[in-house]
Formats: C-alpha cells, structure tokens, sequence
C-alpha cells in the first residue's frame, strides 16, 4: 500500500488519498496519548492519535511500529485493529489505519519536538482535533460486546434475572429488543430494564420508538432497516446514541449519512433463526466494513471466540442474542 494514490474529487479533481497508520495508546489509568500536529503541516495546531504516513508496500501494522519508534522511541508489543476512517478534506482524502495499543516498551517522549498530553478518555471530545480522527471516539466510546435481548418474554421476572447475569458477567452495552407484549407491559418492563442497566454502568438502546426512548430514561435507540430508511437526520436524537441494524452497502451508506454511533452488520455466519438466510462471510464483512468509517458490530453466528477474527475484519466487536444471553 502506498503513501498515496489519486482520486477524484467532486468537481472531477484530482486528489491525493493518504494512507495513514494511527495508535491510540491506552495506558493502565484508562488514559489516552494525544500529540500536537505542527503548525505548518496539514491540520496544523490540532491534537491527534499519533502515526504517520504509510511507506509504499508497507502494511498498516508495519507502519504503526515504524511511525511509533520514530516519533515516540517506544516498541510496540501488543496492538488490534480500531477502525479504518476514510475521511474528505478539500485538498486530500485521508485514510486513517487506527490501531489500538495496549502495551509498549520504553516511556513516549516527543521525540519530533511535538508536544504529548495524556487525556482520560471521556475528555478527548473536548480537545480540538482533526476531522478525520472523530469516529474514532466513537469507536473508543463502545465496548466490543453488544448484547441483545431475546424478542419474546413470557416471564419478565426470568428476562430480569438473566439480564442481570449478563450485566453482572461484564456486558455494558443493550439492545433491549422484546416484541408481543402489550404497550403497558412492554414499556414497564423497558423501565425496568433501563434502570437495571443504570444500576450496573451499562448503556441500553431500544429497539422501538424515539418515544417509548425518552419515557423510559433509555440512554439511545436502535433503529431497524424500516426506520434507518425513513430518517433523514439525526435531529430529536441529540445526547443518545443511535444505532441501526443493515445488511448491505446502501444502508451502511444511510446510516453514515444520518450520522449514527454505530451499526449491527449481518448475517455474517449462518443462524439457527435463519439457517436459509445468505450470508456476507468474513470477507464480504471486512469490504463492507472498510468504506463505512463508522464502528461496526458483526451480527449473526456470533460467540465470544469470534470477538478477535471480528476486529481483524475491521470490526468493533460482536452482537448477539444467544451468543450473550446467559442460560436460564
């Protein structure tokens, strides 16, 4: 892959596409290494995840290494894949390899005489970065699990005792996705769920209603493929995080374009629900998963032993019901 390749912009330009190698250094205090771009270069005086640009023929991973000695004097030792941004500017397209490290030797000094701060990672949206770097708070914001609820609940007490299981086992991010109940039930067992959630740090979305969201102290929606195609922007959803289920290249595009904070992808894998269904496989979720720049879940055939292939296929993480609902 080389350090740059054409492209053509809207008005039949042509325009340099940048390939990029970025880490995102976590350290043992859940704090993040930012460093200062220098005035004069492109998006010069704003803060970024440092990296550089890759060598022709050089793979992401090698140039992550090579950029990190460079300008931090560190080895990388243990590092995953974040999410692939390809982003716009007006003169370039830049496309940003995003690595999370874990685990390095040697102490980060600047070593190009750029500045570096540490930042707890709740307060990097406060610091004035490139464009290109925002969804990669996003995808700092998520967890690489994603669980959702079995669609029917005869019991509710049994639902809330294994959602507390889950809860309790580590899972911090809900769909809460219970269809058949009458509008009352329903949205009293959403109450409840949502403040099990709260009660545990986790974050639950529903799977209905912007309305049903707000009555229920919901922390966002997820929306299916009916409702991603009816939105037009993400106005009303402002403060809540907002998701969408696809399938192919058309809603991923819809969901970019109404700005969502993440995306369920599937069916990857073959499912007992739908065993006939035709599937994207790991390859056709990786292309996909390439020009979204948006943190993706695979969905469909999911367990935890398939969370690393899902981020070498530059996935968040995985989704799931029976992957993650714990056994009654």
């Amino acid at each position: 892959m080389s350090r740059s390749t054409p492209n053509t912009g809207p008005d039949g330009s042509s325009l340099p596409v940048v390939h990029v190698a970025a880490g995102v250094l976590i350290d043992n205090q859940e704090k993040v290494l930012l460093a200062r771009r220098s005035t004069d270069s492109h998006q010069g005086g704003l803060w970024e995840f440092p990296g550089g640009k890759l060598e022709p023929g050089e793979q992401s991973h090698e140039a992550l290494s090579r950029e990190l000695e460079e300008e931090l004097g560190i080895q990388v030792r243990s590092c995953r894949p974040l999410i692939r941004v390809a982003h716009r500017y007006p003169d370039r397209e830049v496309i940003l390899h995003t690595w999370l490290v874990t685990d390095w030797e040697g102490d980060p000094r600047g070593r190009e005489g750029q500045p570096l701060s540490w930042m707890p990672l709740e307060e990097l949206r406060d610091w004035s970065m490139p464009a290109a770097d925002l969804p990669i708070l996003r995808a700092l914001d998520l967890p690489d699990t994603y669980l959702i609820t079995p669609p029917g609940s005869d019991d509710p007490a049994l639902f809330l005792k294994q959602l507390r299981r889950a809860l309790a086992g580590g899972i911090s991010l809900i769909q809460f996705r219970v269809f058949g109940l009458p509008p009352s039930q329903h949205e009293a067992l959403a109450r409840k769920a949502c403040r099990l959630c709260e009660e545990y740090g986790a974050r639950m979305l529903v799977n209905s209603s912007l309305e049903l969201a707000l009555a229920v102290g919901a922390h966002g929606v997820h929306l299916d493929r009916r409702r991603l195609a009816a939105l037009a922007d993400r106005n009303g959803y402002e403060g809540m995080l907002l998701a969408a289920s696809c399938h192919d290249a058309s809603e991923l595009a819809q969901a970019r374009a109404v700005s969502v904070d993440f995306a369920v992808l599937s069916p990857v894998l073959p499912t007992l629900s739908h065993p006939d269904a035709e599937v994207l496989g790991w390859r056709g979720f990786k292309q996909l998963c390439e020009n979204c720049s948006v943190p993706v879940y695979a969905l469909g055939g999911m367990s935890l032993d398939l969370l690393e292939q899902s981020w070498r296929q530059g996935g968040q993480g995985i989704a799931g019901i029976r992957g993650l609902w714990p056994p009654t």
